[in-house]
């Protein structure tokens, strides 16, 4: 680990900012140091095995590098050369072939070999976390990894159990979970059958263009640059990412110049610091989709003409404008815009007259839903939205607010009968959508299984279902983005899982911040290019 920064004095000389009236002199952070506000007390670990959530693969991102990697703003670009200079596809499409980049390092001063890049693989595969799922969509399995993911000298070879499109599996490839790990390293610490995990937890062996200095759960993580990182040393010697939960504390804290970054602002606080020259706000298209599940165990939201007036009630244009403005926008397909073979088509409008017309000629004049929803102000307030327009069409919708918990293990249960929430890509294919939107093998009560589909009790049509495996086989770039078109369009007319809206990351930060990413609709943040100026 390279020079650990005073986070005592940070911390303490932040503590007493807040309580400093915001008409005080104006402080500044270190020129060579950049500090951010973020909500980050969902970090369990910083694993890339087991790191799967957003504020854990923030960091992940910048620690590690992995084999291929894709431009954060226009995915549909393709993957690029990383780790991996470059790769062949066999005649048969079940075996790929990468070639390491000489002359990497990892931070411990070891090589990044082939080697490196096999026992990566192999370990998430068989460590079986959370995100392992990504890799075992290949046919990869704990007993068959060593066989199908191997190394010879510089090159590192995958075998596939079906001819995947190449853009599928390079795009997972992509991921967090495709991550190079130094080998040797993380050997050193191995605990039991725990490959290093327990010491990987809290401690990093990449060869990212960050080291980790320090990781206080819900306080504080801590990056040192790598002057030696391959792509050339970070312009930012030092990252530090504070856990402020409050919006307006964060606004507070940038305002006073204790932070350059607020990640979480309310959209009353965005428009409160606008108005401010010091400070800036940057809009990031993300990849999260703001969604209503109707669920078909509930004998009402089951029938077809019931699906097709919920998305005439829908008031999209009334949030977008007011409660979610500025941060989320329209959107009414599965596949975020930035995604291959995402459509800009969004059919539906708030019509009530036309949800009316619907429903009488379907002879539902009457009818009772009762329904949980998270306790997140964006999720109650489209429930009561939605509540208000069911009423005018003689129905009535019952809302319980719980936590997130609660109504999370209720809705894996199929018990919510109406569901907002998000759902954000697992990972930069159109497949990590297609795949849980439309795709439902086993619709029986028991089969247990993780898709939106299968939480909302929707049997899709094997006709749909089939589409969405197709597509994940189609070699064809532009055919293959037809072929998500297509299943997009039949979704839209009979799915009862309704996208409405793309989520937009309001970034406010000093006027000095510049070349800010947040990760856009594909990636996670990158803070290598990121200056002071």
């Amino acid at each position: 680990m390279q020079n650990r920064f005073s986070l005592r004095t940070l911390l303490l000389a932040s503590a007493v900012s807040l309580a400093v009236p915001a008409s005080a002199a104006w402080a500044e952070t270190p020129a060579d140091t950049l500090v951010i506000a973020h909500q980050i007390d969902d970090i369990i670990s910083l694993d890339p095995g087991q790191s799967f959530e957003f504020s854990g693969q923030d960091v992940v991102n910048n620690l590690y590098d992995q084999l291929v990697d894709l431009d954060p703003l226009d995915v549909t670009a393709g993957v690029k050369p990383s780790l991996a200079e470059s790769w062949e596809v066999s005649e048969d499409g079940k075996t790929i072939t990468l070639t390491m980049r000489e002359g990497v390092k990892f931070h411990s001063g070891n090589p990044v070999r082939a080697e490196d890049a096999a026992w990566s693989l192999q370990r998430a595969v068989k460590l079986n976390k959370s995100p392992a799922f990504i890799l075992n969509q290949f046919g990869f399995t704990p007993e068959n990894v060593d066989e199908m993911v191997s190394f010879e000298g510089n090159k590192l070879t995958l075998k596939l159990d079906q001819p995947y499109a190449q853009s599928f599996v390079l795009n997972c490839l992509a991921s967090e979970v495709g991550s190079v790990i130094d080998k040797e390293t993380v050997m050193a610490h191995v605990e039991g059958d725990d490959f290093g995990n327990t010491w990987l937890s809290t401690n990093d062996a990449g060869a990212g263009a960050f080291t980790l200095a320090a990781w206080r759960p819900n306080e504080v993580v801590q990056l040192a640059a790598n002057p030696d990182y391959w792509q050339g040393a970070p312009a930012i010697k030092r990252v530090i990412v504070r856990h402020v939960q409050e919006s307006s504390a964060q606004r507070l804290l940038l305002e006073q110049g204790d932070i350059d970054v607020a990640r979480n602002l309310t959209p009353t606080d965005v428009d409160g610091v606008s108005g401010n020259d010091k400070l800036k706000v940057m809009d990031d298209l993300r990849g999260r989709i703001l969604y209503m599940g109707l669920g078909q165990q509930d004998p009402l939201l089951s029938k077809p003409e019931m699906i097709e007036a919920m998305k005439y009630l829908i008031d999209y244009a009334g949030m977008e404008s007011s409660f979610l403005k500025g941060q989320w926008k329209v959107h009414q397909n599965f596949l975020p815009e930035g995604y291959l073979g995402a459509s800009d088509e969004n059919p539906w409008t708030h019509d009530i007259e036309k949800a009316r017309a619907i429903l009488t000629d379907a002879g539902i004049t009457s009818g009772t839903v009762k329904t949980i929803v998270r306790d997140i102000r964006e999720y109650v307030d489209a429930a009561q939205t939605l509540q208000a327009a069911m009423a005018q069409v003689g129905l009535t919708l019952e809302i319980q607010q719980m936590t997130g918990a609660q109504v999370l293990d209720a809705y894996r249960a199929r018990q919510v009968p109406i569901f907002i929430g998000e759902w954000g890509p697992d990972y930069a294919d159109p497949n990590t959508n297609a795949s849980t939107f439309a795709y439902n093998p086993n619709n029986a009560a028991d089969a247990g299984l993780s898709q939106l589909a299968w939480r909302n009790s929707w049997a899709v049509p094997e006709e749909m279902n089939q589409a969405t495996v197709a597509a994940t086989l189609e070699g064809d770039t532009d055919k293959r983005v037809q072929m998500y078109l297509d299943i997009q369009s039949q979704y839209r007319e009979i799915a009862p899982i309704i996208p409405m809206f793309q989520k937009i990351e309001q970034v406010a930060m000093q006027q000095n911040v510049q070349n800010w990413t947040s990760g856009g609709s594909v990636s996670s943040v990158v803070y290598r290019q990121v200056t002071k100026e």
